[in-house]
């Protein structure tokens, strides 16, 4: 008769704060549209392996199927990785192109990922997990997981949770700590912008000089470029458009969700309920809080050497940021609402579009330096 009611004397109180957390992610992601591809099934596999017996992780030394998708997703990185190849088809570097001085903003808006491994070390973690804190302030999901999978898998499930809530939060975060540090005439800055494609071999040759440099520098980050510049190449080359297609839709979209389920299977109440978790969700808020601080100082240092019909609106400065293409049209909103007609949503995307690659530049040199300074 026992067993009959295993169910319900299984339940302990961490399992009650678990449904919640999950169903609040689950109304976030319904209600309120924050990323619902992937706070959804995330806050969904939160409440399945916090169910009694935790028959979807792991049950009497079986597998469940949870755990299977961990092990051949997350463990040997195979979903990030794929979603690199999704991004990357997504992606035109052609803004960029047009606007290259754009790409020193890609790496100003990583200052986050450093303060927060500074902070991080300072309240007790040891440097390869205060690394996988700190990405999370590269705000993109999958150089986060790929890092924590890495130097920091008993964290995995708190560090992705705050990678992607964070990023879906991007118009909540962002538009007050830009207000904060900049004044209404300089977001009401108009940006010229000269329209010009670019060259086909440009486009082609990109991914590849791109992906042979950083394994040359960092041959440890080839994993990460490589996918995203695969992608890009796919996209561009021009000979593989239903391929690119595929790509951008339907691998992306059976990634992510695999992806979201099982990082919700990973936050079992018995390793996501401590005060370490609390640490990293708020030292999360302070990388991404950092990241737009480093883009926006950038462009308002820039401006001190810039003849007044040249100068950036400091705004741009946070698209440095790779929640691509979310930053971007929050600072056309802003701009919008700052001054009806003044279009800058062009060099946002530029901007936006060299935080990728300024995100997994900074992942690969931390999985490159850390060990060696850890060592």
């Amino acid at each position: 008769m026992q067993d009959i009611f295993v169910g319900f004397t299984s339940i302990t109180w961490q399992m009650v704060v678990m449904w919640g957390i999950g169903g609040l992610l689950i109304w976030l992601a319904i209600k309120k549209g924050y990323e619902p591809m992937l706070l959804l099934p995330i806050g969904f596999g939160a409440i399945l392996v916090n169910l009694p017996l935790s028959v979807v992780w792991e049950h009497e030394g079986v597998a469940g199927f949870l755990k299977i998708l961990y092990d051949g997703g997350i463990i040997n990185e195979l979903f990030p990785l794929l979603i690199f190849v999704g991004i990357g088809a997504m992606i035109d570097f052609a803004p960029l192109f047009k606007n290259p001085t754009m790409i020193f903003f890609g790496a100003a808006a990583q200052l986050g990922i450093f303060v927060t491994m500074m902070f991080a070390t300072l309240l007790g973690f040891d440097l390869r997990t205060a690394a996988s804190i700190g990405i999370i302030g590269a705000a993109d999901g999958p150089t986060a997981i790929y890092v924590a999978s890495k130097f920091a898998k008993n964290f995995l499930g708190p560090i992705s949770v705050a990678a992607y809530s964070y990023m879906s939060l991007v118009p909540l975060i962002q538009p007050p700590v830009i207000r904060a540090l900049t004044t209404k005439e300089e977001r009401r800055i108009h940006m010229t912008y000269h329209e010009s494609s670019a060259p086909k071999w440009l486009k082609v040759l990109f991914p590849i000089i791109v992906t042979m440099t950083s394994g040359l520098v960092a041959p440890i980050s080839v994993p990460l470029v490589g996918s995203l510049m695969f992608g890009n190449l796919i996209r561009e080359s021009g000979v593989l458009e239903r391929l690119s297609q595929t790509a951008q839709n339907e691998l992306t979209y059976l990634v992510t969700l695999l992806l979201g389920i099982t990082i919700g299977g990973s936050m079992q109440a018995d390793k996501f309920l401590n005060y370490q978790t609390i640490l990293i969700l708020c030292m999360g808020l302070v990388a991404f809080v950092f990241d737009t601080v480093g883009g926006v100082l950038l462009a308002k240092f820039a401006n001190l050497f810039l003849p007044k019909d040249k100068k950036i609106n400091p705004m741009i400065g946070a698209c440095g940021i790779s929640a691509f293409p979310m930053s971007a049209r929050v600072v056309q909103k802003m701009a919008q609402e700052e001054e009806r007609g003044n279009i800058i949503l062009m060099q946002a995307i530029s901007a936006n579009v060299s935080g990728q690659l300024g995100s997994i530049i900074a992942g690969g040199l931390i999985l490159a330096f850390v060990p060696l300074i850890a060592h």
